[in-house]
């Protein structure tokens, strides 16, 4: 953490005044006491420190001028919720270019949970900032990969057939490189490959027509047979997929299964876990040979406002750390994932609430508690995944900051010691 409430605001009143806030105080102390304030209803004081907070920050500065420029915006946000309007930070959707022409994606909207979705009405946007954050960063590549490997081990029984479910296939770039391997496995060893299945759930069906369209090519280069099966899932109704799992995906009596789960369990997270769990027996009774797990390794799922802050600022503050590390000053592709996919996961952890609220990461510990809990065992990845991860950060992202670890036979990535994403393997 960035140090308790009480050691970051020690050097910060409890109350702000009409006068300046003194400035010997650093920007998160600054940060934390308008936290407080909010956290303590005084908006009106909250307000002042947003003002001379926004003076302060930047989307074009250092890393801690671009963070706190976003969390600055989000506060605006949370105050705007309770009636206070802030002129001090853009609303979501805005857009910053390099050359800082701004251009507006969505109108000003009347609630914090509507300007919240606007960040999520330009699916385009939203896909050209996935792809640059699975390049500009090592976290998704890292748990494609060792997800990959993990199922590759799981499943060398000589199978005919493997069946994937890939629980928000995103895009599908985490698949071409397995088919790949099952394809150059099979030259080794002389028999056919096996069929390969994979069913993909989304959001938009356009986009997992066009996804499966792509893997289909990919596949038929390597002469694998391959078939993709979407499931829409309409508005987020994760409850119905949850009650409804086993018959919403076929499956054959010879198929090998995999389910791959990579950023995904925590949006069954509310404020009790029965939709979460839920969910795991429904995959448990799947009798899957291998479940694949990739979560951010944080805690923003507090219910009292103050605490999540904290774990957010402390989180955020190590991934723009690393950006500011290993990406030159004037890089699109860096301020395109800060502030519009970091900066619309803050805005919903910070601003929004209730059943509104998604980005609801818990630590590993909880997920290995709640997977044990419904009769899951963990099965360790091997020394070949560890040595393909470091092989992907040496090759790809060589910076002496990102830290590989293994802990309770699972792989955790971070940035100087702040572990920031885990990856497991189950059965």
């Amino acid at each position: 953490m960035l140090g308790s409430l009480s050691q970051l605001m020690s050097s910060s009143s409890s109350h702000v005044q009409d006068q300046e806030v003194p400035r010997p105080q650093t920007a998160f102390q600054l940060l934390v006491t308008c936290a407080d304030l909010i956290s303590q209803s005084d908006y009106s004081a909250a307000k002042r420190l947003l003002s001379i907070l926004f003076s302060d920050s930047s989307p074009y500065g250092d890393s801690v001028e671009r963070l706190v420029y976003q969390f600055v915006r989000a506060l605006s946000l949370r105050l705007n919720r309770h009636g206070i309007p802030t002129s001090s930070a853009p609303v979501p959707g805005t857009v910053f270019s390099v050359n800082r022409s701004i251009v507006s994606t969505c109108p000003p909207c009347g609630s914090s949970n509507k300007m919240l979705s606007c960040y999520d009405s330009d699916q385009e946007t939203l896909r050209s900032c996935y792809l640059s954050l699975n390049q500009i960063t090592p976290f998704i590549r890292f748990s494609h990969l060792t997800a990959n490997q993990a199922i590759l081990e799981a499943l060398r029984g000589g199978q005919q057939a493997i069946h994937i479910i890939d629980f928000d296939i995103m895009h599908g770039v985490q698949w071409p490189p397995l088919m790949q391997a099952l394809a150059d496995r099979s030259t080794n060893t002389l028999h056919p490959p096996p069929m390969l299945r994979i069913t993909g759930t989304g959001h938009d069906l356009n986009i997992l027509h066009r996804t499966g369209d792509r893997l289909l090519k990919f596949a038929q280069s390597l002469g694998l047979r391959f078939q993709f099966h979407p499931l829409l899932l309409l508005d987020n109704d994760l409850t119905s997929l949850a009650l409804h799992l086993p018959s919403s995906i076929t499956l054959l009596p010879d198929e090998a299964l995999a389910v791959n789960c990579v950023l995904y369990l925590h949006r069954f997270l509310k404020d009790d876990s029965r939709e979460l769990l839920l969910f795991l027996h429904k995959i448990k009774a799947l009798n899957p040979t291998v479940v694949t797990i990739a979560e951010r390794e944080a805690n923003h799922n507090q219910p009292l406002f103050l605490q999540r802050f904290l774990e957010a600022l402390d989180h955020y503050k190590a991934l723009f750390d690393s950006l500011e590390a290993t990406l030159p000053p004037n890089s699109r592709e860096r301020l395109a994932v800060e502030q519009i996919w970091f900066g619309r996961e803050i805005m919903d952890i910070v601003a929004a609430e209730g059943e509104g609220r998604r980005e609801r990461h818990q630590k590993f510990e909880t997920w290995e508690m709640m997977l044990k809990s419904v009769g899951f065992n963990k099965v360790p990845l091997s020394p070949f995944a560890l040595a393909q991860a470091k092989l992907l950060l040496r090759l790809h992202y060589p910076s002496e900051g990102y830290q590989l670890q293994i802990l309770k036979n699972s792989f955790f990535l971070g940035w100087q010691n702040h572990s920031l994403f885990s990856i497991s393997s189950w059965h």
